[in-house]
């Protein structure tokens, strides 16, 4: 007992310094010195490496290191291990227990200090600085290979940047180390740099660590960011350039000039645009990606904290993204580099490290960016009168980024809906003489605001004059961009259809079969976006009428349409591939680990079993037979080669319609030769939710990614639509929609991502999708668009308000009676008792709502002793997590017909399982409903769990085994 409280203990320590353990390690040199790890662990880490970068193979890393059971002296071979690989910071780190606070506060102010300054850091004469560093300890033998072979086949910035990633591993004191070297290779101007003084010149000596000279004037984040507040007010850094000196904002080098000289450079028509929003008034910015829109919004920050610091007022700038990596390349392109000279900049995001309360950041910072959720739920506290809540008024001003999305349903609009009850508010104050609630200036960002489903100018004026009123803005503003006008070359790739398909006939023939067995008649085409939403509502009715036959035949059929979609988007044997992988865990599933178990098999499953079985010999002889490949295939592949073997350096995006297809995509260029001779290094970029059945990507993972694509590591991204809006790639020079293009606004945001001079968008079409015709649509509606901005700027102020005022009153009625409504119904089903939970599969009764308690306020357990009766257990390495306070172990599925119910969650060494509401149908009195994906969704308060109760009685059990 004793050794299993040490090793938890020592687990906890590992896990308590994960973030900074990933950053002080590379993954293949601590694997060399861990003998405790299995042959298979160490391929899985190594290939990690190679596919998704360090950083997220040290995450696989260390989850196996503390993974149980472990060997003894694990934990000591661990810190040897780390040691041998040439980290000592590590090792000492973990080691020790807790590194002094002063010192990891300058460690963390050094490396900030070095990511800020590294595009200057880039141009250091790049092999002879690694060679002292490796000559000083700072670098280990296989860093100091790396740096150089990537400066002989990537050159010597990309070089650098390796150099600079590496250098903070090995030693505690490798910031002045490092300025030393700077010394010694005669870099002065990078030392003065890094040291922000003159004292590091050719003939003065170095100032140790603790001198005035380097522990003050070094920290840029702990003196120039707490500098007055009164500042920028008394000694203005901003300045505006006619367009006839105007850099360039689209090149990286010029941006990263006028960074370094804290001065924000104005165009004539970002001065333009900014104008009314200097004077005070809401409004929105509508120009194009690759303007600007974000640099005028810093400036106009500046000067928004400038004259109310000035004025002695209280200044507050909130900037509200609605995508996560956006949260960090606001802060770090934009409004941290320009900003810090005299004001506190903070971002938060749900994924963010910062784990105090919002409010605390609002009131301990001038500007913070942040995912828009983060605000509302904040707000929300607020209004229920929780202390960590903020008000509107709080905040001076509101940002608010691809303002487009401030309509029905979207959180932009919940944030604004609270904005407008007040504003109106405040007109009945104002009519009784009394104070008003000061409320936040609005600015709206955008390329693009939409004509919605318009087909008629009258329609497009509607919607965008609906996203005005949502906004409170006074005017749409847009701007002539003249010379800087930079559009992407448009081409469209149409496709022929195959002479014949017979993977695809095998396929039908096998879906045919399955319709007869269910009595199914489907009046669409096979293959088609059509069928797949009508089997997705047979399965649910069926579901819901407790029709087994049906409701597995459905599901099947679900599968082929999948694949035969995928035959006609990418390669067969990725088709063929994901139905097998589908068999074989449908079979497994039907396995149960305990032997003397036996999993029920229907007539109607083995019937499907055995349709692929017979099939599966010839589906797999006719995915390797390349000449009936899709013809959408051949066309990408041809406009890549020629992309880079055309254009100096190519980089670019590929947006596709799913996730499997991006990641097949993504493997299908790695698999070919052809690719890597013309130099494309491809990777794949997917969503962070867990809606789709595909793993989907952490922060993490989606911001390593993006780093590598903007450092050029990466130059061919393969991305689903979590990339349209909001990536700023200056060097991107081409984007292909490969079969997906949804509504005008992502045909715009999608276009823009292509943002380098003579960049080309290109559009191929994919049997099935309807891209040409929607191209088509979308271009009229982006017409209509262009129209009916022009038109409402035109509109006379009375005639503007007028509208704007009807929109507002509308939406804030709307919204009452829409609540109304909300606990009218919530009331039905707020009682626990009165639910039912049925699985999927077999329609056997699972549990009620009473045996249901809420984790941490989000997930849903069952907490019946007799629960554990009704399902088996599986292992899935795939479900295996480690956070914070729970992990995720395995799979628990129905001991009846295998269908999986959730995962085995073990929170704070209490095992319960978590169960998923998709894989259920949910009675309520007599009605049955199926539809149900997510727990929000479902309007009953189950009971909160806990802990101490269910503990407490752990304890007592474990003491009365014990004696």
């Amino acid at each position: 007992m004793e050794a299993d409280a040490s090793d938890l203990m020592k687990e906890n320590l590992i896990d308590s310094f994960r973030p900074r353990l990933r950053v002080f390690m590379s993954v293949d040199p601590v694997l060399d010195h861990l003998p405790f790890l299995r042959a298979e662990q160490k391929e899985s880490i190594r290939k990690r490496a190679k596919t998704d970068g360090d950083l997220s193979a040290a995450d696989e890393l260390i989850s196996a290191v503390v993974q149980k059971p472990h060997t003894k002296g694990w934990f000591q071979e661990f810190v040897d291990a780390l040691s041998g690989a040439g980290y000592q910071q590590a090792a000492d780190l973990i080691q020790v227990g807790r590194p002094d606070s002063l010192v990891e506060a300058d460690n963390d102010c050094f490396m900030r200090l070095i990511d800020i300054l590294a595009p200057s850091l880039l141009d250091m004469d790049t092999k002879e600085v690694c060679t002292k560093c490796f000559a000083r300890k700072l670098l280990t033998k296989d860093d100091d290979d790396v740096i150089l072979r990537v400066a002989d086949t990537q050159g010597l910035r990309d070089a650098a940047r390796e150099l600079l990633k590496r250098i903070v591993r090995c030693k505690s004191s490798w910031f002045s180390d490092f300025l030393r070297v700077l010394r010694e290779t005669e870099h002065h101007d990078l030392c003065r740099l890094l040291q922000g003084s003159s004292d590091c010149d050719s003939t003065g000596s170095l100032p140790a660590m603790d001198s005035p000279a380097l522990s003050e004037d070094s920290q840029d984040d702990t003196t120039d960011l707490y500098r007055s507040e009164s500042a920028l007010a008394e000694s203005p850094r901003w300045s505006r350039r006619s367009k006839a000196s105007s850099p360039d904002l689209s090149d990286s080098g010029a941006a990263t000039r006028v960074a370094e000289s804290a001065d924000i450079v104005l165009r004539d028509y970002q001065e333009e645009v900014a104008q009314p929003a200097l004077e005070g008034k809401n409004i929105i910015i509508c120009l194009p990606t690759g303007s600007g829109k974000t640099r005028v919004a810093v400036f106009i920050a500046a000067q928004h904290l400038g004259r109310r610091t000035k004025e002695g007022k209280t200044a507050k700038v909130v900037v509200l993204v609605n995508k996560v990596p956006l949260v960090e390349q606001h802060y770090a392109s934009e409004f941290h580099p320009f900003l810090k000279h005299a004001y506190r900049v903070e971002r938060v995001s749900g994924s963010s490290a910062l784990k105090i309360c919002f409010a605390d950041i609002l009131k301990n910072n001038h500007v913070i960016i942040c995912t828009a959720q983060i605000l509302e739920n904040s707000l929300e506290r607020s209004l229920k009168g929780e202390d960590e809540g903020v008000r509107l008024q709080d905040i001076s001003l509101m940002i608010i980024d691809e303002c487009h999305h401030t309509k029905k349903g979207e959180v932009y609009n919940q944030v604004m809906m609270k904005y407008l009850k007040q504003k109106n508010a405040n007109t009945k104050l104002r009519k009784e003489q009394k104070e008003t609630v000061p409320l936040p200036q609005i600015l709206g960002l955008t390329a693009s605001l939409g004509a919605g489903d318009a087909t008629k100018l009258l329609t497009a004026e509607k919607n965008i004059l609906q996203i005005c009123a949502n906004l409170d803005a006074c005017q749409i503003l847009t701007g002539n961009l003249g010379e800087y006008r930079n559009e992407p070359s448009k081409k469209m790739v149409l496709v022929e259809d195959k002479n014949k398909d017979p993977f695809g006939d095998v396929i039908k023939k096998i879906m045919n079969s399955i319709h007869t067995h269910s009595q199914l008649s489907p009046a669409c085409e096979l293959g088609s976006q059509n069928y797949e939403q009508w089997v997705v509502q047979t399965e649910r009715k069926a579901a819901k009428e407790e029709d087994p036959k049906v409701r597995i035949c459905a599901e099947h059929l679900r599968r082929y349409n999948e694949a035969m979609q995928l035959s006609n988007t990418i390669r067969m044997c990725d088709a063929f591939s994901f139905l097998n992988k589908h068999h074989e865990e449908e079979l497994k599933s039907k396995r149960s680990p305990e032997e003397e178990h036996v999993i029920n098999i229907t007539h109607t499953e083995r019937l499907l079993f055995n349709l692929f079985t017979d099939n599966k010999e010839r589906l797999q002889e006719l995915s390797t037979q390349q000449s009936n490949e899709n013809d959408s295939l051949s066309k990408l592949r041809d406009n890549i080669l020629r992309l880079f073997t055309t254009k100096v350096e190519a980089r670019g995006i590929i947006f596709t319609k799913t996730r499997r297809s991006a990641m097949a995509l993504n493997h299908w260029i790695l698999d070919d030769q052809k690719f890597s001779d013309v130099g494309v290094t491809p990777s794949y970029l997917i969503g962070g939710g867990d809606q789709s059945a595909v793993k989907p990507m952490t922060a993490a993972e989606q911001k390593d990614v993006l780093t590598k694509f903007h450092g050029g590591a990466v130059n061919l991204l393969v991305a689903t639509s979590v990339a349209e809006e909001g990536l700023d790639i200056p060097a991107c020079n081409f984007v292909i929609c490969y079969g997906l293009v949804t509504n005008e606004i992502s045909m715009i945001q999608a276009r823009g991502r292509a943002r380098a001079k003579d960049s080309v968008y290109i559009v191929i079409e994919v049997k099935g999708s309807c891209v040409t015709e929607k191209a088509y649509v979308n271009e009229y509606r982006e017409d209509l668009m262009t129209q009916a901005t022009a038109r409402i700027r035109q509109l006379s102020p009375e005639d503007y308000n007028r509208k704007i005022k009807e929109f507002q009153l509308q939406a804030i009625l709307e919204d009452v009676m829409k609540k109304t409504k909300s606990k009218q119904k919530g009331k039905k089903f707020e009682e626990p008792s009165e639910v039912e939970l049925s699985c999927r599969k077999c329609n056997n009764l699972v549990c009620k709502g009473d045996d249901i308690q809420i984790i941490e306020g989000m997930h849903h357990v069952n907490v019946s002793p007799h629960f554990s009766e009704l399902y088996i257990r599986k292992g899935n390495l795939a479900l295996e997590e480690r956070l914070l306070d729970y992990e995720t172990n395995g799979t628990v599925a129905c001991k009846n017909c295998g269908q999986d119910w959730g995962s085995m969650m073990v929170y704070r060494s209490i095992d319960r399982p978590c169960l998923s509401l998709k894989n259920f149908v949910v009675s309520i009195g007599d009605k049955k409903m199926s539809n149900f994906t997510k727990w929000s969704e479902l309007a009953v308060n189950f009971q909160a769990f806990d802990y101490i109760e269910h503990a407490s009685c752990l304890a007592l059990a474990a003491a009365d085994h014990t004696f």
